[in-house]
């Protein structure tokens, strides 16, 4: 009777594509949302003798195709790379 307050199931990519970016590395995980897919990501950066710095972040926006998901999160990354640089690990 109720059947349209389900929320729909979602999922995230298990392998992760890297790409090497100005000394980090992007990956895009958009998440399945009914058939969309929210913009999804990871970045990181390994410092010499410490641990590897990670920021995941997910964006509202939502895409009806899986590869664009891909393509606009890693646009989104590399653009949080050139604005914030090492300052986004500051708060993760």
């Amino acid at each position: 009777m109720f059947g349209w307050f389900k929320k729909s199931k979602t999922t995230v990519v298990a392998t992760l594509d890297w790409e090497d970016y100005k000394g980090f590395r992007i990956a895009a995980t958009p998440i399945n949302e009914g058939g969309q897919y929210r913009v999804s990501g990871v970045i990181e950066q390994d410092e010499e003798g410490a641990e590897t710095k990670r920021h995941a972040f997910v964006r509202a926006d939502l895409i009806p195709s899986e590869d664009e998901a891909i393509r606009i999160t890693a646009m989104k990354a590399r653009m949080m790379v050139d604005q914030l640089g090492e300052r986004m690990f500051e708060n993760s």
